[in-house]
């Protein structure tokens, strides 16, 4: 059986992560995307257990303390994400490509314990594009917007951590050339 390999996907908000990740698990079935779980509310059209496991503060503390998340953090000081551990293990043990679709704090801590995982940043095309991109998905409030594009300063910043970075300045060729940087991932049965 073929090994897998943990891809990590960071970047910073609004520059298409879950829009890249989203296409590869449409067009590419053996990459295995996982979900995380967050505190924060859904936004609208998001599904439970499809585009988050949301959970409330209580639970997300009880996970961390079990040691069942790979990797958590506080995302722009309000809402916290993390990483189910177990999921993520058993998808590379059967010779699947997990994609972690996760945030910079997160990225720097699977880096420590997983350090073998391929490391890539999606960064914008333009500062000016990633805040067109952020104000016109209309999810947040205007202050919500300030405190997002803050971290993202800060975060594009650390691409040069990263294994690859990737300008998603087209989500298809972005995601394909993610698949590609796999090299041959198996295809599931």
């Amino acid at each position: 059986m073929t090994e897998g390999r943990l891809v990590v996907l960071a970047g910073p908000t609004a520059v298409g992560k879950g829009t890249v990740a989203a296409y590869v698990q449409e067009h590419y079935p053996q990459v295995w995307l996982s979900v995380s779980v967050t505190t924060r509310p859904p936004r609208p059209g998001e599904v439970d257990g499809l585009h988050y496991r949301f959970v409330d503060d209580a639970t997300f503390t009880r996970m961390q303390q079990d040691g069942e998340l790979l990797e958590w953090a506080v995302v722009h000081g309000r809402a916290k994400y993390g990483t189910p551990r177990t999921p993520v293990q058993a998808a590379i043990d059967a010779g699947r490509w997990p994609l972690l679709e996760i945030d910079l704090q997160g990225a720097r801590q699977v880096r420590r314990t997983m350090p073998e995982a391929l490391f890539v940043f999606l960064a914008p095309p333009s500062w000016e594009e990633l805040v067109r991109r952020l104000v016109g998905r209309g999810t947040e409030s205007p202050e919500e917007q300030r405190i997002r594009l803050e971290t993202a300063r800060a975060e594009l910043a650390a691409a040069e951590e990263f294994d690859v970075v990737l300008v998603n300045d087209d989500v298809r060729g972005s995601a394909e050339m993610l698949v590609s940087l796999m090299g041959s991932p198996p295809v599931s049965s």
